[in-house]
């Protein structure tokens, strides 16, 4: 689960990273009253769940209150498109109002799950402000890391070697220290499945903040945090999505015009996989899960149609859990109840198959059941076009 930089910050300061003073606001009042009581240049920065804001027009400095009266009657409402928007852009609904600070360096601090080690990694580079994927691409040598042993954190030693790394002055890096080993705190504490401060400032004067932050917060764990759950921000996330999940359903919207139903993230990606190979474009990432019912495959078929862009469905099941004749059962209801106009192919294998084909097959409609999964690829592409 995705929440905003402001979110992400009170987290952090709650743990002992110094973040600047700042206040968040929904309407050009607020933002006005946010600068009067901060005093002075701020920031008024947009809250959407997209990096790459400054470059899109979502970050203006204000030299007073006046002035960010002003940027705020400009960046609230507006469509801001980012690298990480898509074209489409995310509408701005927030503001973060800051202070502003003299800037000397900036620097990367990040921890990320090390799924080769079983352990999170501390990351930190020299390279702050640029994107992560970026430096690791062009300058990998300016990225250092250190391994975190769960339930202990960020040790001295490790944190005085990613400070001295990074070349921060022998006079801030006891405060370079702390702020990191309260990252690693923090990051243990809520469960992240990313913790990110980029940049991390040096400011003139010795100080250390963390002048932006990235959190993503792993929702398998969120059971245990029902606090952060209410920081959940429905406006940022995808309708459908928001709509699948309601059924526990794992939908990730893409670009495309076939639709994939199927049953196991693995088959998932293979059948995304298969579909590009065959010349086609998938429109979504749609794992109905193990265990689906009937009732959760009429959602998910609800859900998938509701894509205007979809023009024909591939259904790709292994049946084990989730039976053959059970899946081919909810299909054709779906199909009767939600008056299904564009093509189907349906590729099934596994417990009570060939039942499953004889309930698709009596149903009156015209489904087409394929043979593999290659047979089922080049049909679907075939109809979608």
């Amino acid at each position: 689960m995705k929440i905003h930089e402001y979110q992400a910050k009170a987290i952090l300061a709650k743990y002992g990273v110094p973040v600047p003073r700042g206040e968040v606001a929904y309407t050009v009042d607020e933002a006005e009253a946010a600068a009067k009581k901060i005093g002075g240049s701020v920031v008024v920065k947009a809250q959407i769940h997209a990096g790459g804001r400054g470059k899109g027009g979502g970050v203006k400095v204000a030299k007073d209150a006046a002035d960010a009266v002003e940027i705020a009657k400009k960046i609230l409402g507006m469509q801001l498109i980012t690298h990480q928007t898509g074209p489409e852009g995310r509408l701005v609904q927030r503001l973060l109002i800051e202070e502003t600070l003299p800037i000397e360096r900036e620097l990367y601090l990040g921890i990320v799950l090390d799924r080769g080690t079983g352990k999170p990694v501390f990351m930190a580079s020299a390279a702050g402000g640029m994107d992560i994927e970026q430096v690791a691409a062009e300058t990998p040598h300016l990225i250092l890391k250190e391994t975190l042993i769960p339930g202990i954190g960020l040790q001295p030693f490790q944190g005085r070697n990613l400070a001295f790394g990074m070349g921060v002055p022998a006079a801030s890096v006891n405060a370079a220290v702390a702020a990191m080993t309260a990252l690693a705190k923090a990051n243990d504490k809520i469960d992240a499945s990313l913790a990110e401060i980029n940049p991390f400032i040096l400011t003139k004067d010795g100080k250390v903040f963390a002048l932006d932050a990235k959190i993503i917060l792993d929702d398998n764990a969120l059971y245990r945090h029902k606090d952060l759950l209410e920081l959940r921000d429905l406006n940022e996330e995808d309708p459908l999505e928001v709509e699948a999940s309601r059924f526990s359903l794992n939908y990730i919207k893409l670009d495309g015009n076939i639709a994939c139903m199927v049953n196991g993230a693995g088959l998932a990606m293979a059948t995304m996989d298969i579909v590009k190979y065959a010349g086609g474009s998938p429109a979504n990432f749609l794992d109905v899960g193990g265990g689906a019912n009937a009732e959760q495959i009429k959602n998910a078929f609800r859900i998938l149609l509701s894509d205007a862009s979809v023009k024909a469905v591939l259904i790709n099941i292994f049946g084990g859990i989730l039976r053959c004749d059970v899946l081919a059962t909810g299909v054709v209801n779906a199909a009767q109840e939600l008056g299904i106009k564009v093509p189907i192919v349906v590729r099934m294998e596994g417990t009570n198959v060939e039942k499953g084909r004889e309930i698709l097959t009596g149903s009156g409609f015209n489904f087409t059941v394929a043979d593999g999964m290659k047979d089922a690829a080049e049909k679907v592409v075939r109809l979608a076009q």
